[in-house]
């Protein structure tokens, strides 16, 4: 059988973050990948110049279409900005009886713009927290999950995935990239434990679309019939890997994509 994923997240006009990445990602790693557009956006490597929601209704009929029709491994959900949008997401992976979802709570663009409205963060945690086999924050999204300070260690980081854990995720890898020093260190936290996934840190401007193709990569693994922690472990390698091909290419002139394709171009 073919493994096939699905993304539910925001169009980035750009090609480096959102769907786009997370196809790239998909085929990269060898999944066939669909998707229901969310939101769109006209976004660059420069940043985002506006949102146009899709309306809830129309998502509803895309998440109806695609699993009513494929065999559906594994979902990755991401930038989802409206509260309506959220609860129909939550109904869909309900009425298709979805459990191998990663869900990666996009809230802020590498540029800096705000991608999530306040109102929508509640009904993330109430809706979707839940239904998640994986949820995916990075330090400033944990800490905006949890309306606290952003942790500035390995013990900060410890404490916020335990207590995002008690929110009721099944399990919270949080990503430490926006952290500081040589390394970058990504927790997973889970009813089994902790683990600790290390990576040299790289220096590049290039990293726009980094979050979503960390937990797209995973959602690969999963859908390919992984588990969850050999699937974080993989996906951490192919982030780090497209990290550090991303000054192979030249595109834009602000926050250019990683390399989704390194070991083919």
């Amino acid at each position: 059988m073919t493994a096939i994923a699905v993304t539910i997240a925001g169009s980035d006009s750009g090609g480096g973050a959102g769907i786009q990445a997370d196809l790239k990602t998909f085929s990269a790693l060898g999944v066939y990948g669909a998707s229901v557009i969310a939101a769109l956006t006209a976004q660059n490597t420069l940043g985002v110049t506006g949102i146009h929601d899709v309306p809830a209704e129309f998502v509803t009929q895309q998440i109806d279409a695609v699993f009513s029709d494929l065999a559906v491994d594994a979902v990755k959900i991401g930038m989802l900005s409206q509260p309506d949008v959220i609860r129909a997401v939550a109904d869909g992976l309900d009425r298709h009886a979805q459990g191998n979802v990663v869900l990666d709570p996009v809230m802020v663009a590498t540029s800096g713009d705000m991608l999530l409205r306040e109102e929508s963060v509640a009904v993330l945690i109430s809706h979707l927290l839940p239904r998640a086999a994986l949820v995916t924050p990075n330090l400033r999204e944990a800490a905006r999950l949890l309306q606290a300070d952003m942790a500035e260690d390995e013990a900060g980081m410890e404490r916020q995935g335990e207590a995002i854990l008690r929110l009721g995720a099944q399990a919270v890898l949080i990503k430490g990239g926006h952290g500081t020093g040589p390394e970058s260190a990504d927790l997973l936290v889970s009813a089994h434990g902790k683990r600790w996934f290390h990576a040299p840190r790289i220096d590049t401007l290039n990293t726009h679309g980094t979050g979503c193709t960390l937990s797209s990569a995973i959602a690969a693994g999963l859908a390919r019939g992984l588990a969850l922690e050999p699937a974080v472990g993989e996906a951490k390698l192919y982030i780090t890997e497209a990290i550090a091909a991303a000054d192979r290419l030249r595109i834009g002139r602000g926050h250019g994509p990683v390399h989704h394709f390194y070991k083919w171009w």
